[in-house]
């Protein structure tokens, strides 16, 4: 496994998040998704999957079988970037659903049951749901229920992409008016701060060159 940065996680939406997943946080561009090593490292750090169920799928997984799908895995995102970019900005309305076959494609494999079990220590009971990890492509379900969730329950009009320079991350606009620029405001945020005020020395600096 490739090694890298800890993920990014700001775009307070677990399916922007995702196509959050690959980024330039400083120079260079990082996939957390390269190979199957970085697959299993991103779901833990996600909390999308039970940190048993990883552990069992990577201890049954063939040699190289997940690579293929973090391949997979990769091919999901773009497609579902691509689903985004182009309805970013606006309500999405049902006309979309056709759109979105490949995700319920993908949410037709799932092998998710529930079961009756007790709430912590106590004597209360709770119907849990629980899912069968019987391959490693199981590990797309529980990306692509966020996406479905992502689908269902944000509006499109709140997503936005960082103003940040080159920065690529997206994210859902949840502040009161709607009035957020940046992914981070200790990162592109303060970038943008430091941008301003040199332009405003330099701009000031020629003023008085110019007097």
């Amino acid at each position: 496994m490739t090694h890298h940065p800890p993920a990014i996680f700001v775009a307070d939406a677990a399916g922007l998040d995702f196509l959050n997943s690959i980024a330039t946080p400083v120079d260079e561009v990082v996939d957390w998704l390269n190979d199957g090593a970085c697959l299993i490292d991103w779901l833990s750090q996600a909390k999308l999957v039970p940190s048993d169920a990883l552990e069992l799928l990577r201890g049954r997984a063939m040699p190289g079988e997940l690579d293929k799908v973090a391949e997979q895995a990769r091919d999901l995102r773009e497609w579902f970037r691509g689903f985004v970019q182009t309805h970013i900005g606006r309500p999405l309305d049902t006309a979309a659903l056709e759109e979105l076959a490949p995700l319920n494609k993908l949410l037709e494999r799932d092998e998710g049951y529930k079961q009756l079990v007790r709430v912590g220590h106590g004597d209360r009971l709770e119907l849990q749901p629980l899912r069968r990890w019987r391959s490693p492509e199981s590990l797309l379900i529980p990306i692509g229920e966020k996406l479905a969730q992502f689908v269902c329950e944000e509006d499109f009009a709140d997503v936005k992409a960082c103003e940040g320079h080159s920065c690529t991350l997206l994210f859902a606009d949840h502040t009161r008016r709607r009035a957020r620029r940046w992914c981070s405001m200790a990162v592109c945020g303060n970038r943008a701060k430091q941008a301003a005020h040199r332009n405003r020395a330099k701009s000031q600096q020629r003023a008085v060159d110019h007097d």
